[in-house]
């Protein structure tokens, strides 16, 4: 049999070999399963605190039935888990937290492969960076979206819907009352957002990316086939260890193309930029921000919130990724997958079960509809958009920017009768970037200034170095690189200087002239970090921009060593 990783912990005859064995028949393991099976390592991010997450206990009992019907070993870890709507100021700033968590476990366990179990926006980026760097046979479970929401008769989704329900109180279109009684309504299961948000966004490109197995990315969070395929990835693990198929064979640059390509397609979520860059650093993938115009181009075929109205168990029933991928099929990038195969074979044998859900190709929602990368003297290292979930006019746009300094001058202000804004306006956010929040939050899609909203205006043009939720919409720009608190020019911006905006050329413009610019700058200051102490001043101190994935400068790459001294 041939010598696994594992061996160095568990197929030593000698007093570190007794220690590692011994200890673990603790918990009622035979001398057999130390006979240089492969050990399998189910890396979950299980936890009451993350809701999302909350039925991957039952997954990962799944997984080890598979594992063991392969004669695997299946040993289950818990890692960090970044619980998206729960984490404050941002579950963002963590995620760095979670792929440093998971790189180490993996490294210091004596495992031969290892089974991501996440689902949560920041979970399944962060495992995933965090394999990478070790590189080992690696393949992903997603939690699954939650079933709709339901609102008084009809499908309400996740995020979406919260947004515009507080844009209708506000302008007092639905009372209090009403509002908090669709709250129960809309999170009615175990599961992720059930609309295109970033964590269904992931799920959906992990499968484009070939990282799982076909159906992950859409199937229901409490559908008995999610069980199954578990099932079916811990016998599939099993064979990877033996074919030596470690990630690095599987996240190449043509993966990572290819997961730009569905993100268009499915309309995702802008939040998949900064993870699928700093996912390409860990792999050693030059990988860069105007890399994701190839997505610009890509028609939007599937009509799911927040760039359509259908939501993912619609999007799983009508045909899901595999569908989507066999729209795709002329555009596609060759890359192997988990299977062993071509990204290909995830299309065979697709069929689209309804034509209002995933469009043709040639007949698309929209076309051309994928993010769009802008550059500028405002953004010097870009900056993005996501014309699907925009207003078209507004994508070509010049007007005098209203700017709040920081997050809480813009919710002491922005309901302020006396609000010097129109429809017209540009609001500017700073001090949202990685490491001004610090983590970057989804604070982007600012609310409407109240005495707009009662006019009836639903959009404008939004300017911020921060993210915003892959459930939300408008005309949004994000990631403003160089970031305000890194002395990028968004910290230059004043009320009353004009912008422009132009999606169709990748251009944003601050249209002040440079020798005034250069005046503000020599008198411009960085505010005062926000941490001074902990893994909050690590983040700080270390974090990258945004267009390069706002990943810790130090955790970029790989060290696939195995750990050489023992423990005793």
């Amino acid at each position: 049999m041939t010598k696994r990783r594992s061996s160095n912990w568990y197929g030593k005859l000698d007093k570190d070999g007794f220690i590692h064995r011994s200890w673990m028949k603790n918990q009622g393991f035979p001398d057999h399963v130390f006979d240089g099976r492969p050990i399998i390592g189910i890396c979950n991010t299980w936890s009451e605190l993350n809701p999302c997450n909350h039925g991957l206990r039952d997954l990962a009992e799944a997984v080890k039935r598979g594992v063991w019907e392969m004669g695997g070993f299946p040993v289950e870890f818990p890692v960090s888990s970044t619980g998206e709507t729960q984490m404050k100021p941002t579950a963002m700033l963590f995620r760095n937290l979670l792929a440093m968590d998971v790189e180490e476990a993996i490294r210091a366990y004596g495992i031969d492969g290892v089974v991501l179990l996440g689902g949560c926006d920041k979970t399944t980026p962060g495992q995933l960076m965090g394999a990478a760097s070790v590189d080992l046979p690696t393949i992903v479970v997603s939690s699954g979206p939650m079933l709709n929401g339901k609102y008084r008769g009809r499908d309400i989704g996740s995020g979406t819907d919260v947004w515009k329900f507080s844009e209708a109180v506000r302008a007092g279109e639905m009372t209090l009352k009403d509002f908090m009684a669709a709250e129960s309504g809309m999170s009615r299961s175990a599961g992720v957002c059930m609309t295109m948000g970033t964590a269904s966004t992931m799920s959906s490109l992990v499968e484009a990316m070939g990282m799982c197995l076909p159906t992950n990315g859409t199937l229901p969070a409490v559908d008995a086939r999610r069980k199954a395929l578990a099932h079916m990835t811990g016998r599939r693990i099993v064979e990877m260890v033996e074919e030596d198929l470690r990630l690095s064979k599987v996240v190449t640059r043509g993966a990572l193309e290819n997961a730009i390509l569905a993100n268009a397609a499915v309309g995702g979520s802008t939040n998949a930029v900064v993870h699928i860059l700093a996912l390409a650093g860990r792999v050693g993938v030059d990988l860069t921000l105007q890399d994701f115009e190839i997505g610009s181009r890509i028609p939007l075929l599937v009509n799911c919130m927040p760039s359509g109205k259908y939501l993912m168990e619609d999007f799983c029933y009508a045909g899901g990724i595999p569908a989507v991928l066999k729209e795709l099929s002329g555009h596609l990038r060759k890359a192997t997958t988990v299977m062993g195969g071509d990204i290909s074979a995830y299309a065979d044998g697709a069929e689209v079960f309804d034509r209002d859900v995933i469009y043709p190709f040639d007949a698309p929602l929209k076309p051309a509809a994928g993010l769009r990368v802008l550059t500028g003297n405002l953004a010097p290292d870009g900056a993005i958009v996501k014309p699907s979930a925009a207003t078209d006019a507004l994508l070509e746009h010049e007007a005098e920017a209203f700017v709040f300094e920081t997050i809480e001058d813009l919710k002491a202000n922005i309901d302020r009768d006396d609000l010097p804004v129109t429809a017209d306006t540009i609001l500017v956010l700073k001090g949202c970037g990685p490491k001004g929040y610090p983590g970057m939050a989804e604070v982007g899609n600012m609310p409407i200034p109240a005495k707009l909203v009662r006019e009836g205006v639903r959009d404008m043009v939004r300017v911020s170095d921060a993210r915003m939720s892959g459930t939300a919409f408008g005309t949004v720009i994000l990631h403003v690189a160089p970031e305000s608190q890194a002395g990028g020019p968004l910290a230059l911006v004043k009320t009353g200087d004009r912008i422009r905006v132009s999606a169709s050329k990748g251009e944003l413009t601050l249209l002040v002239d440079e020798a005034e610019l250069a005046a503000r700058r020599a008198a411009w200051q960085p505010d005062p970090p926000a941490f001074t102490r902990g893994y909050g001043k690590l983040y700080v101190d270390h974090v990258t921009q945004a267009n390069t994935g706002a990943d810790l400068d130090f955790l970029v790459g790989k060290d696939t060593r195995i750990p050489w001294r023992e423990s005793h």
